[in-house]
């Protein structure tokens, strides 16, 4: 398959690339907001 006719939806390397790139993002603005308040994620969401 062409770059252009590849989906870009399930379990594809473009997805998968993606997942992992906003996953790791999500985790250093999470580790990045606990530092600077002083509270868990958990604590800041209310739980």
């Amino acid at each position: 398959m062409t770059n252009s006719t590849q989906s870009r939806f399930g379990f594809s390397n473009f997805a998968e690339t993606w997942n992992g790139r906003l996953a790791m993002l999500g985790f250093v603005i999470g580790l990045g907001t606990e530092l600077l308040t002083g509270q868990g994620i958990l604590s800041q969401i209310g739980l």
